[in-house]
């Protein structure tokens, strides 16, 4: 949320998304609009989008932050944990960026993905949050590729 004050303070129009309402209220200001929803959801990430668009006429900068960690190893990770993880620190980047894709484009915005050093090097203890990583990694750079050439169109 950091990142949604850091905007609004520099003058910038922002769409905060979380899950919590309560969380999503400290950081309301006459510049931020909060928006709650599960991105697991994929109809609610996909009103999401249409909503932010819709209310502020579009999007120029697209910040994909999402993420969760949970502790366990090659041995002891469950398939629901790892399903969380993939889902949301993976799935619900690929699905934002796409579904903000057309207006980012329209107006030559930008796309910003975080991630994190477990993505290039390997701890214990946190196997699914390593592997979602790694592929939020390679999503951006395939995404990079891809779109590289519209910015210079």
């Amino acid at each position: 949320m950091s990142t949604a004050r850091k905007f609004a303070e520099q003058g910038g129009r922002v769409a905060a998304v979380g899950r919590k309402k309560d969380v999503l209220s400290k950081i309301e200001r006459p510049n931020i609009k909060t928006y709650a929803v599960d991105l697991l959801n994929e109809r609610e990430t996909a009103g999401l989008v249409k909503n932010v668009v819709d209310d502020f006429g579009g999007v120029d900068v697209l910040v994909n932050a999402a993420g969760i960690i949970a502790s366990g190893t090659v041995e002891d990770t469950t398939l629901a944990n790892y399903d969380l993880m993939m889902n949301i620190n993976v799935r619900s980047v690929f699905q934002l960026t796409q579904l903000a894709l057309p207006s980012i484009i329209q107006r030559k915005g930008n796309i910003v993905i975080v991630s994190s050093v477990t993505g290039l090097r390997a701890f214990p203890g946190v196997f699914a949050y390593c592997i979602s990583k790694a592929a939020v990694d390679q999503l951006t750079r395939c995404a990079a590729l891809e779109l590289a050439p519209r910015a210079f169109a």
